[in-house]
């Protein structure tokens, strides 16, 4: 692994991969026009997103952590046209936010829980990036009989990997005392060493804008959280779109999850969104498929 950890590699994913309630919900059109909207989490935070399209059932497409939304807008465009496809801003990120209390994964599964409440989507397929795909899991969790599938991006390589709250404290006080340090660090971290310089610089870039406060309390609130136990209960499929930048166990993610697979981009590292959009999509869609059989 490229001399790190097991548990290094895994707080990479969990951390970074590194996605507004108007009571009426407002369509897109065919032409997917995106449509910005606003809605409230169940502890009253504001949570911003962005929805094109129509119809069933709906894309959910959640950020990893210290990123937002727009990291989704290529999909919106993709797929608004032929599904209702909808990005949203965890807590703390991009436009949602900050006033939580509570910090943690089911909080912001919470968040997507509370979007798809909003658009009254009856069936869904949520797909999250890094942070984001834990975060889609609690999500699902919430929203029994509501979802067709969950779809890590770039996530789920080890279910059963723990980051020890040591880690994660130390990983926030770097953030706290450092934020364009820690980030420039650890974005450097997520791509391949001949990656186009210019992706890897508009990913910091995007991730730039987030408060070392919501880092901060994004890091401490992982503390003890188990994703093995919390798939165990997910009745949903899950399924995986990765990089082998690092790599994915399919076979002891089945142990735990056996209806688990992964379709593994060659020479691709976290956001397979900005580095190589047409082929991320197409099998995105091909995942869609799948899932609707």
């Amino acid at each position: 692994m490229n001399g790190m950890t097991r548990s290094a590699v895994f707080l990479v994913f969990a951390v970074l991969g590194l996605a507004a309630a108007a009571a009426a919900c407002g369509e897109g059109t065919a032409a997917a026009r995106i449509v910005r909207k606003t809605c409230r989490s169940a502890d009253g935070v504001e949570i911003v997103y962005s929805v094109a399209g129509t119809g069933e059932p709906a894309l959910v497409f959640v950020h990893g952590g210290l990123a937002n939304r727009g990291f989704w807008d290529g999909q919106l465009k993709e797929f608004g046209a032929r599904y209702r496809t909808i990005a949203l801003d965890l807590a703390g990120h991009g436009e949602s936010g900050l006033n939580r209390v509570k910090w943690g994964m089911p909080e912001f599964g919470a968040d997507v829980k509370a979007v798809v409440d909003a658009e009254r989507a009856k069936k869904v397929i949520i797909f999250g990036n890094s942070l984001g795909g834990p975060v889609a899991v609690e999500a699902a969790l919430l929203l029994p009989g509501r979802v067709l599938g969950v779809v890590g991006v770039d996530t789920f390589q080890v279910f059963s990997e723990r980051i020890p709250s040591e880690d994660l404290r130390q990983r926030a006080e770097l953030f706290e005392k450092d934020y364009p340090a820690a980030l420039k660090t650890m974005v450097g971290m997520l791509f391949h060493k001949d990656a186009d310089p210019a992706i890897v610089a508009d990913a910091e870039k995007r991730m730039s804008g987030t408060s070392p406060a919501a880092a901060k309390a994004m890091f401490l609130g992982m503390a003890g959280y188990e994703e093995a136990a919390a798939v165990r209960r997910l009745q949903a499929p899950m399924r995986a779109i990765n990089g082998d930048l690092y790599p994915t166990d399919i076979a002891a993610n089945r142990k735990i999850k056996p209806d688990f697979d992964a379709i593994i981009m060659t020479h691709m590292g976290h956001y397979p969104m900005l580095e190589r959009p047409d082929e991320f999509n197409r099998l995105v869609a091909e995942t869609i498929a799948s899932l609707m059989k």
